[in-house]
This record gives C-alpha cells, sequence and structure tokens, in this order.
C-alpha cells in the first residue's frame, strides 16, 4: 500500500504544518495573560502619571528641535499633557481646548487647535462589532486619556526664529470652521519676530489629510526652521492580534532602508531606532485594521526615528524631521505634509500610492511573505465580490477557479492512484516473492512502477498543492479590513472570525456557555464530516498506525479549524467536497474501484462475536 503510505506521510506533515501555525502564528495569548497584561499596564501607567510635576507648557516636548540631531530628541510630554490617565472623561478632555469640527462621509471628529493636534477621530463607516447599532471605532483620542493618540505637525525653530507652532501653540481660525472634504480649514499663528504661519488643512472623503504650511518672514532677517511631524501613542491596543500572523506597532518606508516593522516589545528594548538622511517613504503606527501614519515630501530630505518614552507616562512614537529651510526676509516658504489617518482599505491605499507617489504606500497592509500568492488571491476575491456581493460566495467560486487551474495536475494525481489501486495484486505478490530481499523487493516495485506508468507520490500533490492555498487564504481572510465583519448566510455574520455555534450546547438550544476549546461549529463539523469522506475514498491502510491515523485525522482536524475563520473552514469543507467529487469521476474512468461505500459499510457492520 505503498501509495496509502504517502498519503498518510502527506497528511502527517499537513497536520504538523498547521498544529505550528496554530501555535505560533494563529493562537493569541489566553484571555488571562492580556487581562493579567492590561492590568499591570493601566497600573504601571497610573502609577507614572500621578508622578507628574506641575511642569509649566513650555511647549517643547518631545518634538524635535532644529539645533539638536533627530536622535538626541528629548522626550518630555507637553506640560498639557500632564494629566492622569483615566482620570478625565473624553468630552471632558476634548472640553480642554478649542477645537474644529471633522465631518466626512468616513470620519467624524475635532482638531485640537492647541498644536493643531488631530487627536479626536472615530471611523463612521466600521463598528466595534457586527452589532450597526455598536459603537463606531475609534482611532486617535486626545492625550488626557488612557487611550491617547494623536497626530502633530509643527516646527523646529531657534533663537532667530522665535517661537515657532508646536504642541502648545494656541492656533487662531480664519474663516470656516469645520473641515470637509469640501471646506478646508485654514489657521494662522504670528510670533514674537513678526513670522506668520498659516496652515491650510483639507481632507477628502476617505482618510488623507493635506497640511498646507506656508511661512511668511516679516522679521526683516533670514530665517532657518524645519518642519516636523509625529505620531504618538500611549497605549498598545487592548485586544491585540496573534504575535506572528502579522505585524501591530511601528512601522515605515525609510527611503533605502526599505520597510521597518518594530513591534512594541522591541521599540521597549531598544528605546530609540534612528533612520537619516531618508529619502521618500512614510512612517507611523498601525494596528490590525486601521493606521495614522506621516507621509513627509517624497522629493526632500528627512530623519525618522522610532521611540519609545519611560520619562511621565509611557508612551510609543514614530516621528520625523525635515531638512532646515531658510526663509529670506520679505518672502514665503510653503511645505506640504500628508497624513494618513483611517481604515487600511487597499482600493484606498492603492490609490494614494499612485496619486502621491508614495514608495511602497501598500506595504501598510502586511501581506506577509508569501504575497505573490495572497494578494492576487485577495484581488481575485474581491473582484467576484463585486458580482457576487458576498464574500463567502465569491470565496466558493475561486475555489472552484483553483480547482480548474490545478485541474491537469490532480486529473494525473488521482489517475496514478487509481492504477496504482488496479496494481495491488501485482504489488502484493512481489511483496510476498522477495520478502527476504528488501533491495530486490524496492528493484521489482520501481520496475513497476516504471512499466505501468504510476507515481508512488501521486497522492501526495492534491494535499500539498492545498497547503500554499490554505495560507494565503487564510491571511486574506485575517488581514484584509474587507473580510471584517463580511457576512456568509445564517448564523455566519463574519467570515474572519471563527463559527460562533458550538456542538457541545446543542448549537445554542441549551442555555450556557462552552470553554473556548469547546467551540466546535456547524462548519466545523461539516468540514470534518467531508474530510471523512474524502479519506474514506481508499481502501483503510493494514498498518494499525496508519489505520489509527486514518480514523482520527477528521475528527482532529474538525476541532483544530473550530478556532480559524469561518471563510477558512467553508473553503475547506468546499474544497473537500470538489475533491471527492472530482476523484470520485477519476476513478470510475480509470476502471478503480471506489472503497468509499464498501468502508462505510464497514464501520457499521457488526463483527462477530469470538467463539468460546
Amino acid at each position: 500500500m505503498e501509495n496509502n503510505r504517502n498519503f498518510f506521510i502527506t497528511i502527517a506533515l499537513s497536520i504538523l504544518i498547521l498544529t505550528l501555525w496554530q501555535v505560533f502564528y494563529m493562537g493569541p495569548k489566553s484571555e488571562a495573560q492580556r487581562e493579567q497584561t492590561r492590568i499591570e499596564e493601566q497600573q504601571r501607567q497610573a502609577q507614572t502619571a500621578t508622578q507628574q510635576g506641575n511642569t509649566a507648557n513650555t511647549g517643547s516636548g518631545d518634538t524635535p528641535q532644529l539645533q539638536q540631531s533627530a536622535d538626541t530628541i528629548p522626550g518630555q510630554v507637553p506640560g498639557s499633557d500632564n494629566v492622569a490617565a483615566g482620570s478625565l472623561s473624553r468630552d471632558a478632555a476634548l472640553g480642554q481646548s478649542k477645537r474644529i469640527a471633522i465631518e466626512t462621509p468616513a470620519l467624524r471628529g475635532s482638531i485640537n487647535l492647541t498644536g493643531a493636534r488631530l487627536d479626536d477621530l472615530f471611523l463612521n463607516n466600521y463598528h466595534e462589532t457586527v452589532d450597526d447599532k455598536s459603537p463606531n471605532i475609534e482611532l486617535l483620542a486626545p492625550s488626557a486619556l488612557r487611550q491617547g493618540y494623536f497626530v502633530e505637525l509643527g516646527f523646529a525653530g531657534n533663537d532667530t526664529t522665535g517661537a515657532v507652532p508646536g504642541p502648545s501653540t494656541v492656533w487662531a481660525v480664519e474663516g470656516n470652521d469645520k473641515l470637509t472634504p469640501s471646506t478646508p480649514v485654514t489657521l494662522s499663528f504670528t510670533n514674537e519676530k513678526n513670522i506668520t504661519f498659516k496652515r491650510t488643512i483639507s481632507v477628502d472623503d476617505a482618510y488623507l489629510f493635506t497640511f498646507e504650511d506656508s511661512i511668511i518672514n516679516e522679521a526683516g532677517v533670514p530665517v532657518s526652521l524645519a518642519s516636523y511631524g509625529r505620531v504618538t501613542r500611549f497605549n498598545q491596543p487592548e485586544h491585540a492580534s496573534a504575535t506572528y500572523v502579522l505585524h501591530e506597532g511601528l512601522i515605515g518606508v525609510m527611503g533605502e532602508d526599505g520597510l521597518q516593522e518594530i513591534k512594541y516589545s522591541k521599540i521597549e528594548d531598544n528605546k530609540d531606532m534612528p533612520f537619516k538622511d531618508v529619502s521618500g517613504g512614510w512612517l507611523g503606527i498601525t494596528d490590525k485594521y486601521w493606521a495614522a501614519t506621516l507621509i513627509p515630501p517624497q522629493a526632500e530630505k528627512y530623519t525618522a526615528r522610532f521611540s519609545h518614552f519611560t520619562n511621565d507616562r509611557p508612551r510609543y512614537q514614530a516621528d520625523f524631521l525635515s531638512e532646515p529651510i531658510t526663509v529670506a526676509a520679505g518672502e514665503t516658504q510653503k511645505l506640504t505634509n500628508h497624513v494618513f489617518a483611517g481604515a487600511k482599505v487597499v482600493s484606498d491605499i492603492k490609490k494614494y500610492e499612485e496619486k502621491l507617489s508614495i514608495k511602497n504606500f501598500e506595504l501598510l497592509i502586511d501581506w506577509g511573505w508569501f504575497y505573490f500568492i495572497t494578494k492576487p488571491m485577495f484581488y481575485l476575491i474581491d473582484w467576484i465580490y463585486k458580482f457576487s456581493g458576498n464574500f463567502g460566495v465569491a470565496i466558493l467560486v475561486v475555489t472552484v477557479i483553483l480547482k480548474g487551474l490545478f485541474f491537469p495536475l490532480a486529473n494525473k494525481s488521482y489517475a496514478s492512484m487509481a492504477r496504482m489501486k488496479m496494481m495491488q495484486p501485482a504489488m502484493l505478490e512481489i511483496r510476498e516473492k522477495y520478502a527476504d530481499d528488501k533491495v530486490k523487493q524496492q528493484q521489482e516495485m520501481m520496475q513497476l512502477y516504471k512499466r505501468e506508468k504510476i507515481n508512488p507520490l501521486a497522492g501526495c500533490w492534491p494535499v500539498l498543492v492545498q497547503i500554499p492555498v490554505f495560507f494565503a487564504l487564510y491571511k486574506v481572510l485575517y488581514v484584509t479590513i474587507e473580510m471584517r465583519h463580511a457576512p456568509f448566510f445564517g448564523w455566519i455574520h463574519d467570515l474572519a472570525a471563527p463559527d460562533p455555534t458550538s456542538l457541545f450546547n446543542l448549537f445554542g438550544l441549551l442555555p450556557y456557555d462552552v470553554p473556548q476549546f469547546l467551540m466546535v461549529g456547524v462548519w466545523p463539523l461539516i468540514m470534518g464530516i467531508t474530510m471523512f469522506l474524502q479519506m474514506r475514498m481508499n481502501p483503510t491502510p493494514p498498518d494499525p498506525t496508519q489505520a489509527m491515523i486514518f480514523t482520527w485525522m477528521p475528527i482532529i482536524f474538525t476541532f483544530m479549524l473550530a478556532a480559524f475563520p469561518a471563510g477558512l473552514v467553508i473553503y475547506w469543507a468546499w474544497n473537500n467536497t470538489l475533491s471527492i467529487t472530482q476523484q470520485a469521476i477519476i476513478m470510475k474512468r480509470q476502471g478503480a474501484k471506489i472503497e468509499l461505500f464498501d468502508n462505510l459499510k464497514a464501520i457499521f457492520k457488526k463483527k462477530p462475536k469470538p467463539a468460546k
């Protein structure tokens, strides 16, 4: 039964790969660990926050200074932020300063006129749960809150320039006081040296903000200054994703240095990571589905940095400092920076990359090492979705397409397996004839394979081909926001989440919750049944170990895949169904016996009682 041996070896390897994937890639920390970490973080932040002094609002903060290199930027939080985390409600924090409202189809919130900060932003099209009545996703929040998270653009000056716009600068509004896609807002600030800064902020109908700054020098002497930008976050996301599945933390493309993905734990150890003489790219902080990033002028040089500050309140920061510019007396200089703050929608990211010529902005979405499979699969599913209106249906159609693409390989494999079954008597005869001469036995077997054009590894290929497709589809379901809260039919309201039902409370009929490891829903059971039927298409191996694997494999996979996204389980069940049909047709054409019905009968057939 050489074909069965190879088949089971392949299945065993598949189990090993999937188990490692479950443990090291997919398995997030237990709920108890998360809760303990959250409590410790709250205690640490509360302790450090209460130790803050009544520092004067100097405005220096942890922002770049022109006379300093970017890798020696001090890390003190601006005085206006010295509020114990969690001591204020969101409304109270927003009420501490004057603001201008943001209203777009995709966003709502406000801009803090102190520092011209983006620190109040909600995503209109996304909710915390599948219930449309649940709260909208909060992306940015004032620094006075425990979940403080903001984006700020300002200037680094010197004694010649006088005070320049920074964290504590209170901007004045000129004209319109509400930011919409059709109505930009203009802010202004004039310092004691008679240098005027005018800032026009505009936003599109998605997630791109444009900051156009004009520096009007009426000081009577030339001045030199640089612009800076920073994304600052005071805490990690409460519901972090599986560590190895995708990246969450500080991220950027730093010119020739390329993509930089720095996790929170790594920057906590390193404290400071500078990138000098950068040209092109972007930087910021990303979550699984959302991000806040700075996009400096792509043709100009700047110095970038990732940091973790531990003085006062611990916080994470991605910032840049541009090359200094000189503004002659009586002249006006203009600078333009962009900020992306929102959901990582693939089409939007691609549009911004092309429109602004942003270097590798598409890498904001973590396609993974197998991006050459993952990206095409996403685009194919997304294209079919536009016709079907259901991502689950799109996955089913893509499975059929993949089956068609791999049909020649599968056809050849199944045909070879069918011929091998027909050769079982000849193979058995060779084993018996050369039972005492293993070398001769192997030689005769190889001659038989060659004469009958049989590939003993044929049974491996259908499974091996499925593994990279499985991983790619898992990545698509896990990282793309388009799949988040995407419904299928019936009880599946989120293809990116596990099947919410469980056999162990009769799929919700019994009034109690079951432990997470017993959440084996309808679709995992369907998948297990299809896998069981597919394996019973072949004869039960005579070897006891192989027979045990043969029996327990569907059960192991049922429990293992129950924790995977429902869309992936639906794909696997549908793929198994197509494989059963395909294998049955090919075996019938080859004249090989289909073992399925005999194997099923054997399961329910009563064994004779042993004679007394």
